[in-house]
């Protein structure tokens, strides 16, 4: 009886979540087909000397079939700030990548012979290509690529490799780089 009663207590807690009207959000204006945000109604447009320097985090890989939520984040990051009127100059942003999530750094032929991998196409491959070619950093974390049987050559290019993720943030910290916790 507790966990049937549980099971509609939480079946009805997720129904709002189910609910969510997700129309009002698109991508662009830099990257037209990743990083979808809304508008936000009331909230003016930020200063053109508004300068943003932010690491993002990501350690945890894709749902099977998906993109990485946290590279997303680094795009819907980009897209909001300048659809809200900072020159895309002033956005710096560096996605410091460890733990299994490494292996979404790979390209397509080092993905598919990567033992740890699901296999085939790497699903983030594109959205990584589209964050570098708009300056987006990304730092692979040295031990993780050992850890997972990556070398520097299945990297897809413009990715970087430090030591470790501890010293790629603390490297990005010192240069007044910021961690953003989402």
């Amino acid at each position: 009886m507790m966990r049937i009663a549980m099971t509609i207590a939480l079946s009805l807690a997720a129904a709002p979540l189910a609910a969510q009207d997700m129309s009002a959000f698109q991508p662009g204006p830099v990257l037209t087909e990743f990083g979808a945000h809304a508008p936000v109604p009331g909230v003016e447009q930020l200063p053109a000397d508004t300068e943003f320097a932010i690491a993002f985090d990501v350690s945890t890989p894709a749902a099977e079939g998906s993109s990485n939520r946290g590279f997303d984040s680094a795009a819907r990051f980009l897209n909001m700030h300048v659809a809200n009127g900072v020159p895309q100059d002033n956005v710096r942003l560096v996605v410091v990548v460890h733990g299994k999530a490494a292996l979404e750094l790979l390209t397509n032929a080092a993905h598919a012979a990567n033992p740890l991998s699901r296999q085939g196409d790497n699903p983030s491959g594109k959205l990584v290509e589209a964050l570098l070619a708009e300056d987006v950093r990304f730092i692979l974390c040295g031990q993780s690529a050992a850890a997972n049987g990556i070398a520097p050559e299945d990297l897809i290019p413009g990715v970087e490799m430090a030591l470790s993720a501890m010293t790629a943030h603390a490297l990005l910290q010192s240069s007044g780089f910021t961690l953003n916790p989402f």
